[in-house]
């Protein structure tokens, strides 16, 4: 098996075993998910750092670590949020989280929307952007089985994540594939 095969066959693995705990009638627990995907993770990137070798090995599973990360958010951005409720806003509670050290990124505004739904489910939406004021309404896509959070109605896309992995992969593909140059001793 050829080293740049690696991050391809793994990110197809982590992919899969995320699909089955996001959407599979038989899934695991939490728990059970959480770590065998982290385990999963883990492996193959001693694998990948076995098979590569060295500095551009270590590196090199850095940038596959963060591509699986990035495959499991695609996963879950195709995860089915089967049910949609039409919920009120009872309150937002805003929160900012700042960024240390001098070149971070800004500070990110965290929405936390407590809601009165249907049914009692979901009670809370988490986003980054306001999705309606306290007395509001708002269209919330939820996943009955609870294995996914709620999204506001529209805004889950999983291009964001899969571009991310796909160049990330991308990269640690190009790293596994690239060869030593030999030294030529000067005549």
């Amino acid at each position: 098996m050829s080293a740049a095969a690696v991050p391809l066959l793994a990110a197809g693995a982590v992919y899969g075993w995320a699909h089955w705990c996001f959407t599979g009638t038989s899934a695991p627990s939490t728990g059970i998910a959480f770590a065998g995907g982290g385990t999963l993770i883990a492996l193959v990137c001693a694998v990948y750092w076995t098979v590569v070798e060295g500095t551009r090995g270590f590196f090199g599973a850095l940038v596959l670590a963060l591509a699986l990360l990035a495959t499991v958010a695609a996963a879950d951005r195709v995860a089915a949020r089967s049910e949609v409720a039409l919920c009120v806003v009872r309150a937002v509670d805003s929160t900012v989280q700042q960024s240390y050290g001098e070149g971070g990124p800004e500070p990110k505004t965290v929405h936390r929307h407590t809601l009165d739904c249907p049914g009692g489910y979901p009670s809370e939406l988490k986003d980054d952007r306001r999705a309606a004021p306290a007395g509001g309404e708002v269209r919330v896509a939820y996943d009955p089985r609870r294995r996914v959070a709620p999204e506001v109605e529209g805004r889950t896309s999983p291009w964001a994540s899969t571009v991310c992995a796909l160049l990330l992969l991308g990269v640690a593909t190009v790293i596994a594939a690239s060869r030593r140059r030999a030294e030529v001793p000067d005549a």
